[in-house]
C-alpha cells in the first residue's frame, strides 16, 4: 500500500478538506501580502466597477452597454476634472497647514495638561492621574516627532498611490465591459454539484450588500458636504480634512459620530479656547447626524443587511487591523457573505450531495 493511501485510510476525508481548506487560506493570505500593491489596485477598480454597475445597467436599456460605458466615463471625467482643479489644491493647502501646525499645536496640548496638572487635588486617586498626565507630557516631543513622520508616510503612500488612480480606470472598463464573460468563466469553475448554491449565494450577497454599500457612499458624501461648510462657517481649522474624515467615520454606527467630532472640536479648543465654540461644534454635529440618520438615511438605504451594531464594530476594527483602508472598507460585506453563509450551512445546504463521502 502506497504511503498516500495508507494516509487516506487513517484520515477521513473531511479531515483532508479542512487541513486542505486552512492551507489554501494561509496561501492566499500569504500571497496577498506579498502581491499587496496589485491587490490594492485591483480591489479599487472591482469596488468602483461594483458601484458603478447599477449605472451601466440602467443605461443600457437605451444604449449598447459599451456605449453606456463610454457615456459614464465621460460625466466620471468631467466630475474628475472638476476635482483636480478644485478640490485638489484646495486639499492640498490644508494637509499643508496641518503639517505645519501640529508640533505647535501637541505643545498648546502639553502646556495644558500641565495646567490642569497643578490643579488636582491631593486626594482621590489624584497620583495615579498624576502619573498619567506625567507619561503623556513626557511623550509629547516624541509624539510630535512621531505624528510628523506617520504624517509624511502617510502623504508618501497617497503619492505613490496614484498610480493606482491611474490605472484603475482601465481595469474597470473591462469590467464592467466583460461581466457577463467574466461571471459565466467564473461559474465554469464552481463545481458543478456546489454551482446552483453557489450562485444563489452570490445573489443574496449581493442583493444584502450592495445597496448598503451604495447607501452608505452617498451618506459618506453626504455627510463629509455637510461637515465641510459648516466648519468653515464655524472658522474650524482644516475644515476639508475634518469633513472628510467624519464622512469616512460615518460607516462605523454610534461609534462614528464620537470619532467624526473630536478632530473639529480638538482644532477649536487649540485655536479659540472658549466653551462658546466647543458647544456650536456640538451643535452643528447634532444636527448634521439628526438630518443624516432621519433623513438621508431612509432615503437612501431601501433595504438593511440588520447587522448586530457591536459586531459591526468588531468586525471593523479586526479587518481593518489584518488589511488596513481595505479592512475597513471590506468588513462589512465581508461580513454580511459570511451571516448568509452560516445560514446556508446551518440549514444544512452544504451537505454532500449524492451522499459523497
Amino acid at each position: 500500500m502506497s504511503p498516500l493511501e495508507t494516509f487516506k485510510n487513517q484520515h477521513p476525508v473531511s479531515h483532508i478538506r479542512l487541513i486542505a481548506g486552512i492551507l489554501t487560506i494561509a496561501a492566499v493570505a500569504w500571497l496577498g501580502n506579498a502581491l499587496s500593491h496589485t491587490l490594492s489596485c485591483f480591489l479599487l477598480s472591482f469596488v468602483i466597477a461594483y458601484l458603478l454597475d447599477p449605472l451601466v445597467v440602467r443605461l443600457e436599456k437605451r444604449l449598447k452597454r459599451i456605449h453606456a460605458i463610454a457615456l459614464l466615463y465621460v460625466v466620471l471625467g468631467i466630475i474628475s476634472t472638476f476635482g483636480l482643479a478644485f478640490l485638489l489644491p484646495m486639499l492640498t493647502i490644508s494637509w499643508d497647514s496641518f503639517l505645519r501646525n501640529l508640533p505647535q499645536q501637541l505643545q498648546q496640548i502639553k502646556q495644558a495638561l500641565l495646567g490642569w496638572q497643578s490643579t488636582l487635588p491631593t486626594h482621590y486617586g489624584s497620583e495615579e492621574i498624576t502619573w498619567l498626565l506625567d507619561n503623556i507630557i513626557g511623550n509629547a516631543d516624541s509624539m510630535a516627532e512621531k505624528a510628523g513622520i506617520w504624517a509624511y508616510g502617510f502623504a508618501t503612500r497617497m503619492f505613490f498611490n496614484v498610480f493606482n488612480l491611474i490605472l484603475a480606470p482601465i481595469l474597470v472598463f473591462f469590467m464592467l465591459n466583460y461581466k457577463q464573460k467574466i461571471m459565466d468563466t467564473t461559474a465554469l469553475w464552481i463545481p458543478e454539484t456546489r454551482r446552483d448554491l453557489i450562485l444563489q449565494m452570490g445573489r443574496e450577497i449581493d442583493s444584502s450588500v450592495g445597496g448598503y454599500i451604495r447607501g452608505q457612499v452617498m451618506v459618506s458624501i453626504v455627510v463629509a458636504l455637510a461637515t465641510i461648510p459648516t466648519l468653515m462657517w464655524l472658522g474650524i481649522p482644516h475644515p476639508i480634512l475634518c469633513g472628510l474624515f467624519a464622512g469616512a467615520a460615518s460607516i462605523l454606527p454610534f461609534v462614528g459620530v464620537i470619532l467624526a467630532m473630536l478632530p473639529p472640536l480638538l482644532f477649536a479648543w487649540l485655536t479659540y479656547g472658549t466653551g462658546t465654540i466647543i458647544v456650536k461644534v456640538l451643535i452643528a454635529f447634532a444636527v448634521i447626524y439628526f438630518l443624516e440618520g432621519y433623513l438621508v438615511k431612509p432615503l437612501v438605504f431601501k433595504e438593511s443587511m440588520n447587522l448586530n451594531p457591536l459586531l459591526t464594530i468588531i468586525m471593523v476594527m479586526a479587518f481593518g487591523e489584518l488589511m488596513g483602508f481595505w479592512g475597513i472598507l471590506l468588513a462589512l460585506p465581508i461580513t454580511a457573505a459570511m451571516i448568509i453563509a452560516s445560514q446556508h450551512w446551518l440549514k444544512g445546504d452544504f451537505a454532500n450531495p449524492g451522499n459523497e463521502p
